[in-house]
């Protein structure tokens, strides 16, 4: 992946090539999962897989319970990383910035295109992250939930929220069976402090290439 190989000097229209690519191909099962990574209270990083619900030129989006363990931490500390792992296409992409909470209209709306299964099984887990006795437990409510919306569709439970990243850095790699894999870092402009090997992308970022 060389400068000339990118199809925007904006990272977001980058992103936006690589994961319509993803998505098209028949071999990725999963092209929205992506690893979020948070901060606890005790400074520890925390990282899980969570689904991609959208993105614009703001940022990128997601959805969660604000009961969970993540939220709680997105709350203390607002800052975050993505990072997806295409490994069909030899393909990676890590973010990093500040997450915000989304209006909550925008998670109605997501939450209403969603599969019922889907909505069904936000419902089940009020306290997520929470012990749970048994599996059995989440089946029960599961077939309640079934039978009190069998011909109505779910409402947005309370406790479901979208957030945000708002990239401040954003670096697309390409591996190489050589090992000598392609790094290109895009960050913000204000941001940078060293402009050794820089170039002046789109729209406030600029970009170098990185050592593998």
């Amino acid at each position: 992946m060389s400068q000339g190989d990118l199809v925007s000097k904006d990272p977001f229209k980058q992103f936006d090539n690589w994961f319509k690519l993803a998505k098209s191909n028949p071999e990725i099962v999963e092209p929205h999962s992506m690893t979020l990574a948070t901060v606890k209270e005790d400074g520890r990083p925390a990282a899980r897989t969570v689904l991609l619900m959208g993105y614009d030129e703001k940022g990128f989006k997601f959805f969660t319970n604000n009961q969970s363990a993540k939220a709680s931490e997105l709350t203390a500390t607002p800052y975050a990383s993505l990072v997806f792992y295409w490994v069909q296409i030899c393909r990676s992409i890590r973010i990093e910035g500040k997450v915000e909470k989304l209006p909550q209209e925008i998670t109605e709306d997501y939450f209403a295109r969603r599969p019922q299964t889907s909505q069904l099984a936000a419902l089940i887990s009020p306290n997520q992250s929470s012990a749970i006795e048994s599996r059995s437990i989440l089946t029960q409510r599961l077939n309640e939930l079934q039978g009190k919306f069998k011909d109505d569709s779910p409402p947005l439970p309370e406790f479901m929220s979208a957030y945000i990243v708002i990239p401040d850095s954003i670096e697309f790699w390409q591996g190489q069976s050589t090992r000598m894999h392609d790094r290109i870092l895009f960050t913000k402009k204000e941001n940078r402090i060293d402009s050794e090997f820089l170039h002046y992308g789109e729209n406030g970022w600029v970009y170098q290439r990185l050592e593998p």
